[in-house]
């Protein structure tokens, strides 16, 4: 179907998001396409791509980074051809955030693909290339929607080989068209450097793409911020996030393996106020690469609610920032939790005020599979930071909560969970379903045990027999959810790098106490 425009010819969005995959450099129209004024080293570059995040019905940000200190200028659209310019915003990318730049873009329409170009330019008036993206605001009125989700970005030591065609999954995503993608977590692995060369099971050379920040374990900012450039050197990867906003959240592999608040530090140790200098700079790095809008009073909060139209409400988690420590040992009797008082308390009153059909919970990592690090200790009722996981679904079913869907990523294979009181230790809660897909682009592991704490059952499952097993191997992963604007129907797919649809489910939401019905196949 054509897209809604204002001011230009429609254009159908399959064909602009085909010929704009590249988001290649364009001579542009308007207030950008003012001549070059010198030679083409003069000009500043954008080094990393650009994308946008966090897009509601009428806002969305837009980041992209330069090769120099620059001023970076933004245009926006509802027609390719930028014949009306609706918005535009400028920001400054300068030496102490990286040449990173983001700016906000407001007063947009709601339910509309939206087209904007980027470039920068020089203190002295040198303007740079131009490269053009896309985002779709979020609806108000409701209509069908369909959104991605994965995690695990270029982990184990499997970066970008380029003969194996880069970071394909990316690829098959845009393929897909969603309206947006959420990213739950492990953006980059700053703990697993990649080698030029890795031997693969029968005998073939995986060869990596390496530079200097990525080829070391992350200790210095420098090196945190040469983990996110170095995925940007992916085709795929700068093409998807082109024209797909992403929101973003993380786990541990930003930092370090399984790191939490307090016990995580390097050779400079700690700041004054107890704080891990490491995770000072990963977070830095983090924010600095993220396409996020900042919460007011509140620098550097992940956990964040994304408003997407009546059918929709996203409330994207945060398990890393407020734990108590990395492992959830059982033998341990002292307080302990994974989401911290203030972020429950944040996710209660949001869930109570949301007036979305759906209410999404993006999570870092999954309730009832059993790890360390994780939240699940192993069969029976809830101990240490399971209380937290415990309070919150009773809560919900005293206060009525229906249609929540958990989304997470994590460990490394893809699974269809179904939790229901009467399979569980602890039975104050009502049904509900949690999907687990990735990676995007790192090492597939084989599922991990169940503990029946709150009665997960496994409906579908999909890893390998061991661990690391490379992404030319076809086990990346990623979920697409689609939700029916007439009937609300929210439809969950499972699939892998090829697009194939390995497992799916029809959700109907609720309209009382009853449990919806649930009609799930096998694909």
């Amino acid at each position: 179907m054509p897209i809604a425009i204002r001011g230009g010819q429609a254009v159908n969005r399959r064909q602009w998001l085909v010929r704009s995959a590249a988001t290649c450099a364009v001579a542009g129209l308007g207030s950008l396409a003012r001549p070059y004024l010198s030679r083409a080293a003069d000009r500043p570059l954008i080094t990393s791509g650009i994308q946008s995040g966090d897009v509601s019905a009428d806002s969305a940000v837009i980041w992209a980074r330069a090769d120099r200190a620059a001023r970076m200028q933004v245009e926006c659209s509802a027609d390719e051809a930028f014949k009306t310019i609706i918005g535009s915003a400028t920001g400054d990318a300068l030496p102490n955030s990286d040449f990173t730049a983001k700016v906000m873009l407001h007063d947009l329409p709601a339910g509309q693909d939206i087209f904007y170009r980027v470039r920068f330019e020089s203190g002295d008036g040198i303007a740079g290339e131009i490269q053009r993206g896309h985002f779709r605001t979020a609806p108000s009125a409701r209509g069908n929607l369909s959104f991605a989700w994965s995690g695990d970005t270029a982990g184990q030591g499997w970066g970008i080989d380029e003969n194996r065609g880069g970071m394909r999954t990316y690829r098959t995503m845009l393929d897909n068209r969603p309206d947006f993608f959420i990213h739950c977590g492990d953006h980059i692995y700053a703990d697993c450097p990649v080698e030029r060369e890795l031997k693969l099971p029968n005998g073939e050379v995986w060869r990596n793409i390496i530079t200097e920040e990525k080829s070391v374990e992350a200790h210095t900012l420098n090196q945190f911020r040469g983990n996110y450039k170095y995925n940007w050197l992916d085709r795929n990867f700068r093409a998807f996030h082109a024209a797909v906003p992403m929101f973003a959240q993380w786990d541990d592999h930003e930092v370090t393996n399984d790191w939490a608040p307090g016990g995580t530090a390097d050779e400079t140790g700690y700041a004054e106020d107890g704080s891990s200098l490491l995770v000072a700079r990963a977070r830095r790095a983090f924010h600095e690469f993220m396409p996020m809008r900042a919460v007011p009073a509140r620098d550097g909060r992940i956990y964040r609610k994304i408003a997407y139209g009546p059918l929709l409400d996203i409330f994207m988690l945060d398990m890393r920032s407020y734990r108590d420590s990395s492992f959830n040992k059982r033998d341990d009797h002292s307080e302990a939790c994974i989401l911290g008082a203030a972020q429950l308390a944040w996710l209660k009153r949001e869930l109570v005020a949301s007036d979305a059909t759906w209410k999404v919970i993006a999570a870092d990592m999954p309730i009832g599979l059993f790890s360390e690090d994780g939240i699940a200790l192993g069969d029976g009722p809830p101990e240490r930071r399971e209380h937290e996981i415990a309070d919150l679904l009773s809560f919900m079913k005293r206060a009525g909560i229906r249609n929540t869907v958990w989304l997470t990523a994590d460990m490394h294979y893809t699974a269809a969970h179904h939790y229901d009181p009467n399979r569980a230790a602890f039975q104050d809660f009502e049904p509900f379903w949690e999907f687990v897909s990735g990676p995007l682009h790192a090492g597939t592991w084989a599922p991990a045990p169940l503990d029946n704490t709150f009665g997960p059952k496994a409906m579908f499952q999909k890893g390998c027999d061991g661990e690391n097993l490379a992404p030319c191997y076809g086990m990346q992963f990623f979920g697409r959810v689609d939700i029916d604007g007439r009937t609300e129907v929210m439809t969950v797919t499972l699939k892998d790098v090829d697009n194939r649809d390995l497992w799916s489910v029809d959700i109907e939401p609720r309209q009382d106490a009853r449990p919806g019905r649930i009609m799930a196949q096998h694909i």
